[in-house]
């Protein structure tokens, strides 16, 4: 399966997150805690080139412990600040402002030479659709402030939110890239559900995921659906649709319906933690 999406409205978004990079201080950007690299979007290391970063590791309680440790450090070794959070829960959130102070000492401190003893810093969250922009904005600033849903392509234009005398955040809609050179980034990204659902191949994705979890999580799938370990992926989705009584008209399995079962209990975290990638 092709996996792609790129709808008209990210071209738009794009050309305006270009102009309203020259008036920001900051750029935080969301990722999914279970797919650090795949998240990111390549777009915006070229936006924001000279612009401090902050990279947030969004849902990290649905994600490897060791691997959130293990990406932490990685982006420690590349220079880039960055912190677990879980915005649903606000986990991680506190640490969030520090954060900030420490990337943007030195804007800080020039301003201070200059006698602009005020000035908040302006900071622009970016991140791919449905990595939990706007659920992270209301948790920080305490307050329902920006639109929030569990669909990618919720937040369709910018907002400004003032969150305290010293930091003022833009809010900016999720945007994938044109083109996935590499199809298993696609891939991970439909797993998680920021690609439309509607396109994609329910019964081929559950098994693509299914044989990542068979690779590298298999005591977890054993243990949620029954299974002995030397199951195909096929009988997998067979055993699930048997454990959750999935069944079609004259009592087969439904495996169309067992297939969002798995892809449900995979993003919902009722699998267990899971990372899909690893440094």
């Amino acid at each position: 399966m092709n996996y792609q999406w790129y709808p008209g409205h990210m071209t738009k978004a794009r050309r305006a997150m270009q102009e309203d990079i020259k008036l920001i201080d900051l750029i935080i950007e969301l990722v999914d805690a279970r797919i650090p690299l795949s998240s990111r979007n390549p777009d915006i290391d070229e936006l924001g080139r000279n612009k401090s970063r902050l990279v947030l590791m969004n849902k990290s309680d649905l994600a490897d412990p060791a691997c959130n440790r293990a990406w932490t450090a990685w982006f420690q070794e590349q220079g880039i600040k960055s912190l677990e959070i879980n915005a649903q829960s606000g986990q991680g959130m506190k640490a969030i402002q520090g954060a900030v102070q420490e990337v943007c000492r030195e804007k800080i401190e020039r301003d201070r030479k200059r006698g602009i003893l005020n000035r908040p810093v302006r900071a622009m969250v970016v991140g791919i659709p449905n990595v939990g922009k706007s659920t992270f904005i209301n948790s920080f600033a305490g307050k329902a402030c920006t639109k929030t849903g569990n669909k990618p392509g919720v937040t369709k234009g910018k907002q400004w939110i003032r969150l305290n005398k010293g930091l003022e955040l833009l809010d900016t809609p999720g945007i994938l890239w044109p083109k996935f050179e590499d199809q298993s980034v696609g891939m991970k990204l439909a797993f998680i559900g920021s690609m439309n659902d509607e396109i994609i191949i329910m019964d081929e994705l559950a098994v693509d995921l299914i044989s990542f979890l068979q690779e590298w999580y298999l005591p977890l799938l054993k243990e949620r659906y029954g299974l002995t370990g030397e199951e195909t992926p096929v009988q997998v989705l067979e055993a699930a649709a048997e454990r959750r009584k999935c069944y079609k008209k004259g009592g087969e399995p439904d495996l169309s319906r067992a297939a969002q079962l798995v892809t449900d209990d995979f993003r919902s975290g009722r699998l267990g933690r899971i990372s899909l990638e690893r440094p």
